[in-house]
């Protein structure tokens, strides 16, 4: 995505009603533009691999399809696409749930116009948002790894502090001037010696533990 692109939104969510007013207030910035709507997960999946957003704003509570889900499938095939869970739950089983599946932020509908686009910008550059709500839960439920040192080599510090920073792969494969295939595997090995399954789960543990300076 160019710098001066604004930013393409897909907005997900069974009520209309939200939607049109999430899409009122994303209409008032003009780097950031709304390319679609979907209702359930399964219309976001397949807006998904047609308008290609860069960030979706995903409910989680839905029909046909529900919002971990179709995260995890939107994940999977295309992991470019940040997608913030935005709803009115913050039930323990639902922050784990779609972190695991790939969102990187989960958000409460309580939270103000400003905290959502300055969420959506984040994302957009490859960081995490996270509600206060969602951040404890997450960091209460995450198991401590096995070993004390977590074991992890120099290389994989810094990888892990670059990550804590919010630098996608190859923004930290430009920085520390090594191919994003390195980059790729220093962080598969990171987040299986951290026993993780995400790249948020490894910065909420990162930061708790505080394994980087």
């Amino acid at each position: 995505m160019n710098e001066k692109s604004p930013i393409r939104i897909l907005l997900v969510d069974d009520h209309a009603v939200v939607r049109s007013g999430l899409g009122a207030v994303l209409l008032t910035y003009d780097d950031m533009v709304l390319v679609g709507e979907a209702a359930n997960g399964e219309e976001a999946v397949r807006l998904c691999r047609t308008l290609k957003p860069d960030v979706v704003l995903m409910d989680l509570m839905m029909p046909v399809m529900d919002g971990v889900t179709a995260t995890r499938t939107i994940h999977d095939s295309q992991p470019d696409i940040r997608i913030i869970a935005l709803t009115s739950f913050g039930e323990r089983e639902l922050v784990e749930g779609v972190l695991k599946a790939g969102a990187t932020g989960y958000l409460l509908k309580t939270v103000s116009a400003a905290e959502l686009i300055e969420a959506i910008k984040g994302a957009a550059a490859g960081k995490t948002t996270l509600s206060p709500e969602a951040a404890q839960i997450l960091v209460q439920n995450l198991k401590q790894p096995k070993a004390e040192t977590h074991d992890l080599t120099e290389r994989e510090q810094e990888i892990l502090a670059l990550m804590v920073d919010g630098l996608p792969n190859h923004d930290i494969a430009e920085k520390l001037v090594v191919s994003q295939s390195t980059v790729k595997f220093h962080v598969s090995n990171i987040l299986s010696k951290l026993g993780v399954a995400t790249r948020t789960e490894a910065v909420a543990l990162a930061l708790k533990h505080k394994l980087v300076k």
